[in-house]
């Protein structure tokens, strides 16, 4: 869509950030936390942690801001320890004239990370939100327990908004033989966004998150059926504006000198169908700052993150972020 000079527009910033391992200092005994204590392996000390406190306000401030003053008004996030490290971000100088309030649950994965939600008050209500359990079993029928699926519902600037953040299984393990368990996450979300399409038409309903998939993996071409091109996709279908930047062989994390893109953002199609009305989707954006990007060394180019190994680099995600924007007629 095109933005004409005369009409006035409301903007809104949705956002997802993977905040890689941020992890408090303390020892939680029921989790293996082990390598982020000061006497565990990264000698993760209270001033490394605080560090990258500054390092993803820092990030997350800059996130939109072209577009409208108070930046991302959602951002859904992975890797986080607890509700604790939230509160602890959302206190830091560069983001808290922005009140977020925070929507976590504690998912069993075993490495005790989790996803969660940051929103302005200004912009979003939350009216309904639950962990939804992925419900995964390995070959020999035990449970593999990973995160939970996060689901929150509420109102945005007083229109009806669903978003789902994931954080899917990786593919430790071989991206084929590991598929079915992000092909069982995408199931999920499916099966949630048919049914509120089923009550609502025109619900706008948004998956997030770091999938550990491509926008032509399985899971999200297939399973998802998310489409590249907005005219592809079919009432109650998905559009995936990721595509076209993965095409173009731009991504969100690098590995073994190849671009992923896992960080993606999926609109159900309320969001791009104009008789819908209220909010519609504007554009993609991958925030790739070149201070985000490793200058030097084994992972030069790739995003510049907090840890190679146990050495600490004192960068700031081994991903990027990835924000949509949305804009409504005034």
């Amino acid at each position: 869509m095109a933005l004409s000079a005369q009409q006035k527009y409301q903007v809104g910033c949705i956002g997802f950030y993977n905040f890689e391992n941020l992890f408090d200092t303390l020892n939680d005994p029921t989790i293996n936390d082990e390598e982020f204590l000061p006497e565990g392996a990264n000698r993760y000390s209270p001033e490394i942690y605080q560090e990258k406190l500054e390092h993803l306000a820092k990030v997350v401030s800059e996130l939109g801001t072209e577009l409208t003053p108070d930046g991302v008004s959602i951002l859904g996030v992975a890797e986080v320890e607890n509700r604790k490290v939230l509160e602890d971000f959302s206190q830091q100088p560069l983001v808290k004239s922005r009140n977020y309030q925070i929507v976590h649950f504690d998912s069993p994965d075993r490495r005790g990370i989790d996803v969660a939600l940051l929103y302005q008050p200004k912009y979003f209500t939350v009216t309904a939100s639950r962990a939804v359990p992925l419900m995964i079993y390995g070959d020999d029928s035990t449970r593999i327990y990973t995160r939970d699926i996060l689901f929150v519902s509420g109102l945005y600037n007083g229109e009806p908004l669903h978003v789902l953040v994931n954080h899917w299984p990786s593919r430790r393990g071989g991206e084929s033989a590991t598929q079915p368990l992000r092909n069982a996450g995408a199931m999920v979300c499916k099966q949630i966004v048919d049914s509120l399409v089923a009550l609502d038409a025109n619900a706008k309903v948004l998956i997030m998150g770091d999938l550990n998939d491509d926008p032509v993996s399985p899971s999200v071409r297939q399973v998802l059926n998310a489409k590249r091109k907005k005219d592809q996709v079919r009432p109650g279908g998905l559009f995936n504006p990721m595509y076209d930047y993965y095409k173009k062989g731009i991504g969100t994390l690098a590995y073994r000198d190849a671009w992923s893109l896992f960080d993606q953002i999926i609109l159900s199609e309320g969001f791009i169908n104009p008789a819908a009305g209220g909010f519609q989707y504007f554009q993609t954006n991958i925030h790739n700052e070149p201070y985000l990007i490793q200058k030097t060394g084994h992972f030069k180019g790739y995003p510049f993150r907090t840890y190679a190994g146990s050495q600490y680099l004192g960068g700031y995600s081994d991903h990027f972020p990835v924000y949509i924007v949305l804009v409504k007629a005034i």
